[in-house]
């Protein structure tokens, strides 16, 4: 590098002594070149040499150049003798007081390298761009352009994952406009252009010592070096003001969030080892993690042992999981080490200690609602539906082990009733999830414990547990017993299908006024209607205007509330 700043500044200073009236102009020039035939050049400049052995995926730094005076430019081989033996030739002129990059690129002989799936022309060149900056406009920050430079690469997307898109539609010869982001590390995803559901490569970005500082960032190299002469591979790399080429390293990370939900009293505290390494000490029972980044693409042994084991060799469970690149997981320890010390789960589900493994998981919600994943994670527990009071049916017929889709609800406070998924009129338990402040968060809700801890070693007690992307675990306040036997169906509701009138049996214990809810499939209010009970009745519904499906009936004051199914036909 000191020999190629040599001959660059001597003529520099020799085009100076001739046109010593004329203010300069700065210029950065970088090799990203990836022909083979020029892994490494000779530049000359008006005739001179100013780069001698230039080397592939190196640059120079910002150095005064006359302006306002043509200067041809030429490429030589790394061996060459003299400005005659270059091989091509450009012809420039800078603005005074301006300041430039020149990124050499493209392939000598296009036809002896794969086409640009975008039809544009690789052939050899200079791409240069004004308005280049030596420093970021703010010191916490880092700011940089972007260069497509890989020859056989399509339009790509690049987006710093979980972060912000950062370049959109950027073909081969593309440079961007600047980008500041704070001094931070990233991971880069590079998909292709409109479709950022499939991720090209990805990167880490390190720029945690860059603050303050510029940097142009250029892909480089080929997607398929195989049809390109055996070529230096896809690559992503910085070049600093200083001529400093950083390359930032490939990666496969995912995301992944752990939660402890194995109510066996033996398995309270764990220790959890990744590939032999100790990765969570004394990790507690309804506890769990943030979301983190682990390595992707690759085999991962995870090793559960006692909270008092003293390497891996002390593992009682161990699973093998492979996640895939940018992916987002929830791991969740569930079930009892031994099922057959602890009572059967109803649907003869296995309770076997395991690992429930999940992907699409979300750190945030899709909008201003609160998104939420349950999971049916209590061995004793039969199939089981839950009802939001306000918001509907939100879990139908879940067993255990089963994790249901996203669903999104308003961050407010909600009265959660369990009941077994074949009667609804049965609650088993009442919980209040307090969900305020949660807008546009997402969580993982979990049923955790047992129904009859005296049948399962004295274990923790049947319960509903949020985990927050942050790993905070807020557990639901159990209103169990509070106003229950307030009312309660006298019998099933019928006619069941139902034409044109439900009939709803109904027994409160005192003068009260009640609400009658009708939900569709999809949680929307489809039929309200306030009642006066006091003691037996039978409510009559009109349900004439309904159209043919299943329906989700609440009948409910305060904290006392019943609900039931019923399907109407056509």
């Amino acid at each position: 590098m000191k020999k190629q700043l040599y001959f660059l500044v001597l003529n520099a200073a020799l085009l100076l002594t001739a046109h010593t009236s004329l203010a300069n102009a700065e210029l950065q020039v970088i090799h990203n070149c990836a022909d083979p035939a020029a892994s490494s050049v000779d530049v000359y400049v008006n005739g001179s040499l100013a780069l001698d052995d230039f080397a592939f995926r190196t640059a120079t730094p910002f150095i005064s150049l006359p302006s306002n005076t043509m200067l041809d430019i030429g490429i030589a081989p790394g061996n060459s003798s003299s400005v005659s033996d270059t091989l091509v030739n450009f012809s420039v002129m800078l603005d005074s007081a301006q300041r430039y990059v020149a990124i050499a690129s493209g392939v000598l002989n296009p036809a002896s390298f794969a086409a640009n799936p975008d039809g544009r022309n690789t052939g050899f060149t200079l791409l240069l761009r004004d308005n280049i900056r030596n420093a970021a406009m703010m010191s916490n920050e880092v700011d940089f352009i972007g260069v497509h430079g890989s020859t056989d690469a399509p339009t790509v997307d690049i987006l710093a994952r979980n972060v912000a898109p950062l370049v959109n539609d950027a073909a081969y010869s593309d440079i961007t406009g600047y980008i500041s982001v704070p001094a931070a590390s990233y991971i880069l995803d590079v998909t292709p252009g409109g479709d950022n559901s499939s991720i090209v490569a990805s990167f880490t970005a390190d720029l945690t010592s860059l603050a303050g500082g510029s940097a142009v960032v250029f892909a480089s190299g080929f997607l398929d070096p195989s049809m390109n002469q055996n070529g230096p591979g896809f690559g992503l790399w910085a070049a600093l003001a200083n001529g400093a080429v950083i390359e930032l390293p490939a990666t496969s990370m995912a995301r992944l969030q752990v939660i402890h939900n194995a109510a066996d009293p033996a398995a309270q505290q764990v220790d959890i080892y990744v590939n032999g390494n100790l990765a969570i000490d004394d990790f507690a029972f309804r506890s769990a993690t943030p979301f983190i980044d682990v390595p992707a693409d690759v085999i991962l042994n995870i090793g559960i042992a006692p909270a008092s084991s003293t390497s891996v060799n002390d593992t009682l469970k161990n699973f093998e999981v492979s996640l895939s690149n940018a992916q987002t997981y929830a791991a969740i320890a569930n079930g009892v080490l031994n099922s057959g010390n602890f009572a059967a789960n109803p649907d003869a589900r296995n309770t076997a200690f395991t690992l429930f493994l999940q992907d699409n998981m979300r750190e945030s919600a899709l909008g201003a609602d609160v998104d939420i994943r349950v999971v049916h994670g209590c061995t004793d527990a039969p199939g089981v539906d839950v009802v939001a009071v306000g918001a509907g049916i939100i879990v139908d017929n879940a067993l255990y082990s089963d994790i249901t889709p996203y669903f999104s609800v308003p961050a407010s406070s909600y009265t959660l009733q369990i009941t077994p998924a074949a009667d609804n009129s049965t609650v088993v338990a009442s919980f209040l999830a307090d969900l305020n402040g949660l807008g546009g968060g997402a969580a993982i809700v979990f049923a955790s414990g047992f129904l009859n801890p005296s049948a399962n070693q004295n274990g923790a007690a049947f319960g509903l547990f949020a985990a927050l992307p942050n790993g905070t675990v807020v557990e639901f306040t159990n209103n169990t017993g509070i106003e229950e036997a307030n009312i309660q169906f006298t019998n099933l509701i019928y006619p069941n299908p139902a034409i044109d009138k439900l009939v709803i049996p109904l027994k409160s214990r005192e003068k009260n006024q009640f609400s009658v809810t009708v939900y569709d499939a999809s949680g929307r209010i489809v039929l309200e209607k306030n009642i006066q009970l006091s003691g037996s009745m039978e409510i009559m519904l009109d349900v004439a205007d309904l159209e043919a499906g299943v329906y989700g009936l609440i009948v409910g004051s305060g904290k006392s509330i019943l609900s039931q199914k019923f399907t109407v036909i056509r």
